[in-house]
């Protein structure tokens, strides 16, 4: 197996070059961010360059914080500003190479708001398309993010048949799925066709993924045998913040 280091959660103590740095010491071999505007990209690059690390993936902005928005492409009225996310999302990859970019959704819910989401997933994907990358979507668990509009791989399934767009895919995050559906290794089967990415963590604490109810060794296997070989996103939240320490799975599953 192959895996990235979500620099989200991972080594999120310091600038995201040093923490490019720390992946690549411990071995990963590719690294994924959630939103890296506040630093230079200059300085992510020239840390990619050094080490040899692809940056998979980054998210768009969330919103505005104070209010608690947690993305904004499904938020009727807000197509300008989730548009302009977007873009921002799209220039940051294209100086650093990084193929994925995860459209945040929102919340939100109705009709409204999937036909919102629907015309700004079409934006994305072409606008994308130009620039040969991926539009990956992500539903969320209902505990770490109650009301977010996106919260089913049918969900997903049916809106990415509906854009019909050839560049947007599914995030399938192993954690999240597990909450929100459980059967795992049917929905990874069954969802392999529209996946981009594929995340994980243990659950239900999001930590390491050597502990929980999820049994790393038979999820990891069985996406080996699927023939789904791309780095696996390793977005868990240390014990104690202590990335380093939490990395003894690494040798383990390796």
């Amino acid at each position: 197996m192959r895996f990235s280091a979500n620099l989200g959660f991972l080594w999120n103590d310091r600038p995201l070059a040093d923490a490019i740095h720390a992946a690549a010491k411990a071995g990963f071999d590719a690294v994924e961010c959630h939103w890296p505007y506040e630093n230079d990209v200059s300085d992510v690059k020239a840390a990619l360059t050094a080490t040899g690390l692809s940056m998979l993936g980054l998210n768009t902005v969330r919103g505005n914080l104070a209010d608690g928005e947690n993305g904004l492409a499904a938020l009727p009225g807000r197509e300008d500003e989730a548009r302009v996310a977007i873009d921002q999302a799209l220039a940051y990859a294209a100086a650093i190479n990084t193929p994925n970019i995860h459209v945040m959704a929102g919340f939100a819910d109705g009709d409204a708001a999937r036909e919102t989401f629907v015309a700004n997933l079409e934006y994305a994907a072409a606008t994308a398309a130009r620039a040969g990358r991926t539009i990956l979507i992500e539903p969320l668990n209902h505990y770490d993010a109650p009301g977010y509009f996106l919260n089913h791989t049918d969900q997903a399934r049916a809106i990415i048949e509906d854009v019909a767009a050839d560049n947007l895919k599914l995030m399938f995050d192993c954690y999240h799925i597990q909450i929100l559906q459980g059967n795992l290794s049917r929905n990874l089967a069954a969802n392999l066709d529209i996946t981009g990415h594929i995340q994980f963590a243990s659950v239900p604490d999001r930590g390491a993924p050597d502990a929980g109810e999820v049994n790393y060794h038979h999820i990891f296997a069985e996406i080996a045998a699927l023939g789904y070989d791309a780095p696996l996103g390793a977005e868990y939240k240390p014990a104690n913040g202590d990335t380093d320490a939490s990395l003894g799975w690494l040798k383990e599953f390796f």
